[in-house]
């Protein structure tokens, strides 16, 4: 059976704007439903939310219910790592923010060939060897949004890797670029267990076009949500599929899938091949809204929201005045925000963008579609 793990990246927040402004009361609501329907996997990391996450695990998670009864992942940002002593201070901060005392998965953080560029004479594995020795962690892992012939160097070099995190829905899972199908392929041969991270593709498969929508209504009256994890429930070695829920709505519907989750048959496979081509048709920017970029980012640009703006735009595809383009025009008068001619093309964004995206390039396509006269502006 394939559970449902609770992802704390996109936690609900008092203020939108503020990554670590955490509404605990809508979180503590969620977590309590969570844990009472029988579930129990915490899935957070170092960076989520700006530190925040962490805090919140141990707030609304660790502090409120009895830690035997919890599985807590946390996440090592091997990226940012350039120096040996930054192991043990980054550890040690994770534990006292989470008050876990140990994480029962830890993995290494979106590993890649940009963090072994970061940290090629650091040793990692050796440090984690250590901590899985002491108790500290009880299995180690790693995840990653690199190709697949990375991901075998990895495991063919470090057999003592205990499961993999990839992303993988179905929307990717024939993607030349993100390679879930071959990933996960990589994973199996080795017999690694598999959780997986984005299956929802940053919440873009919930909201698909309405024609892909009506295809999978007309033949079962499922929701695309129920048809992407039922995707999923049909692959081989996946023992835990995250999902970033930030309300208690959200853990309520996924809770009653997942208590009765049955793969697709062939035929609505079949469905799932015409959904893909309708998807791929409408999408414009292949984004997950992960923020990872932001973090880089040296204007400030928050990218992932102008590009949500730019491919609701294309998906409506009306000529001149838009919804999304209004928006991004009272998005721009606010002095504290920062849009696509903002840009400076540093191309630091690029390495930190799991979905390979030429971002530079892609806010020049935003720029292009509302910074005209039709919005006001001047050329």
């Amino acid at each position: 059976m394939v559970n449902l793990g609770f992802g704390m990246m996109r936690l609900p927040q008092k203020n939108k704007d503020d990554e670590k402004s955490i509404n605990y009361n809508q979180l503590n609501t969620m977590v309590d439903t969570y844990i009472k329907s029988g579930f129990n996997y915490f899935d957070t990391a170092y960076g989520y939310h700006k530190g925040e996450s962490e805090v919140a695990l141990k707030k609304s998670v660790i502090d409120r219910h009895n830690r035997s009864d919890i599985i807590v992942a946390d996440k090592l940002p091997v990226y940012m790592i350039n120096k040996q002593s930054q192991l043990n201070e980054i550890f040690n901060t994770q534990l006292k923010r989470t008050n876990a005392g140990y994480f029962d998965y830890y993995l290494l953080h979106d590993m890649g060939i940009l963090s072994d560029k970061e940290n090629k004479d650091i040793d990692i594995f050796s440090f984690t060897k250590d901590l899985k020795k002491r108790g500290l962690i009880r299995k180690l892992g790693f995840s990653s949004h690199a190709d697949a012939e990375y991901i075998e160097n990895v495991l063919k070099k470090h057999p003592e890797v205990d499961f993999i995190q990839l992303q993988i829905n179905y929307l990717d899972w024939e993607n030349d670029t993100i390679q879930s199908h071959k990933c996960y392929d990589v994973a199996c041969k080795y017999n690694k267990p598999i959780i997986v991270m984005e299956p929802l593709k940053g919440g873009f498969l919930v909201n698909v076009p309405k024609k892909a929508e009506k295809l999978m209504y007309d033949y079962n009256g499922q929701t695309p949500i129920m048809w992407a994890f039922r995707f999923l429930s049909g692959l081989d070695n996946i023992i835990m599929i995250l999902s970033g829920m930030n309300n208690n709505k959200q853990v309520i519907d996924n809770i009653q899938i997942f208590n009765d989750l049955q793969p697709l048959n062939d035929e609505e496979l079949n469905i799932l091949d015409e959904v893909v081509d309708i998807i791929n048709e409408n999408i414009a920017i292949n984004c997950t809204s992960c923020r990872y970029c932001i973090s880089v980012c040296p204007v400030g640009i928050d990218i992932a929201k102008l590009f949500d703006m730019y491919n609701h735009d294309m998906i409506e595809d009306a000529p001149g005045y838009t919804v999304c383009g209004n928006i991004y025009v009272n998005y721009s008068k606010d002095e504290k925000n920062h849009i696509a001619s903002d840009c400076i093309k540093c191309n630091r964004c690029i390495d930190r963008c799991p979905q390979h995206l030429n971002i530079p390039k892609l806010m020049d396509d935003v720029k292009n579609r509302f910074e005209t006269e039709v919005y006001g502006f001047k050329k």
